[in-house]
């Protein structure tokens, strides 16, 4: 179990540097991705597999923000495979000109194999809809 939450520790270390390959290399070819419930990126919800959130996902954050970093994350091990990381983003929309520091959790599965087979965010969406406007 402590490997899960190694294994999620070392996606943050990767996912802060910007080396989204590894960050996509702990990710089973299957896994689903889910964005918050009213996120604008959740237009795409499910996500499955690694392309579809490089593209979905990873990719339109970068385009749409002059920044976005991850703060204070905190992971959690939980049973069933899945450990659970409270965090805060820290970021800048690129259309408004304006900074957000909003709230977030991540609920990540992950298999036998260790790796991820899924995903779920959890966040402040008021926050993100309010930057964006």
């Amino acid at each position: 179990m402590q490997q899960n939450v190694q294994i999620i520790d070392s996606l943050y270390k990767a996912f802060s540097t910007g080396d989204i390959p590894t960050v996509l290399g702990l990710m089973d070819p299957q896994i689903q991705w889910n964005e918050a419930e009213s996120n604008s990126l959740a237009d795409g919800n499910p996500y499955n597999g690694p392309d579809a959130i490089l593209e979905g996902v990873f990719e339109r954050l970068g385009a749409n923000h002059d920044y976005f970093g991850l703060q204070d994350v905190k992971t959690h091990n939980m049973s069933n495979n899945m450990v659970l990381a409270t965090l805060r983003y820290d970021a800048k929309v690129k259309a408004t000109g304006k900074a957000y520091n909003a709230q977030a959790a991540h609920l990540w599965t992950l298999n036998e194999d260790a790796k991820i087979i899924a995903f779920q965010q959890y966040v402040d969406t008021k926050k993100l809809a309010d930057a964006e406007k």
